[in-house]
């Protein structure tokens, strides 16, 4: 059962995803759960509040995914080995349970569609659009495409503009899977791009064999 702070976050982000975040007050998501202001402020101290524990439950999912398919969880600058430990087919995988993540998820969904939403009015969610559906993705393959080629795996090339590459057709299919789109048919495309992206771009003849199977560095 879903307790009260937890439903008057969900319904909040539906409102912040639908009207925005900033035309959606105190007293709408009040209205919407069927209770008082004042009952709402036992659980949040105002609309930021409740906007942060929105950001904070991304976050920590976040981490916890990356924790589950064994890639980085931290930036290259905190946790530079684990950069250099990860292994392809983890990437692979990690990148599909993404694009699910963010087209399946209410919560996720919602929450992108409030980024996209409000980005162009608060220049704070631009900054969050950027760094969870824009710049901070790419630059995060940019330093494991630039780890590759470091030991000589990945095909010399802007390890930058490969992250570039990787992305664009993930955020297109995300885009699309918003109008409808068939769901399983956007899984299997970004599937395709992602093996052929690899196929092209990583040398599996100069991949050690824990990159190979997917297990990491010993």
């Amino acid at each position: 059962m879903v307790d009260t702070k937890e439903k008057i976050m969900r319904i909040a982000l539906r409102m912040f995803a639908r009207d925005g975040y900033e035309a959606a007050s105190v007293s709408d998501i009040a209205g919407e759960l069927g209770m008082t202001k004042g009952a709402l402020y036992k659980h949040y101290k105002n609309k930021r509040d409740i906007f942060d524990s929105i950001v904070e439950r991304i976050y920590r999912v976040d981490a916890e995914r990356a924790k589950k398919y064994e890639v980085p969880e931290d930036t290259f600058e905190k946790s530079p080995s684990s950069y250099r430990d990860t292994a392809v087919d983890k990437i692979k995988v990690f990148l599909e349970a993404q694009f699910r993540f963010w087209t399946e998820d209410e919560f996720a969904c919602d929450f992108r569609k409030m980024l996209t939403v409000e980005q162009y009015r608060n220049p704070q969610i631009m900054e969050l659009y950027q760094k969870c559906l824009g710049s901070g993705p790419v630059s995060y393959m940019e330093d494991l495409f630039r780890e590759m080629m470091e030991q000589d795996i990945g095909e010399e090339s802007d390890p930058k503009q490969l992250a570039l590459e990787l992305y664009a057709p993930f955020y297109l299919l995300v885009s699309i899977s918003d109008a409808a789109f068939d769901e399983k048919e956007a899984v299997k495309l970004l599937t395709t791009h992602i093996e052929r992206f690899f196929e092209k771009n990583v040398s599996t003849e100069k991949m050690p064999k824990a990159h190979v199977e997917g297990k990491g560095s010993e």
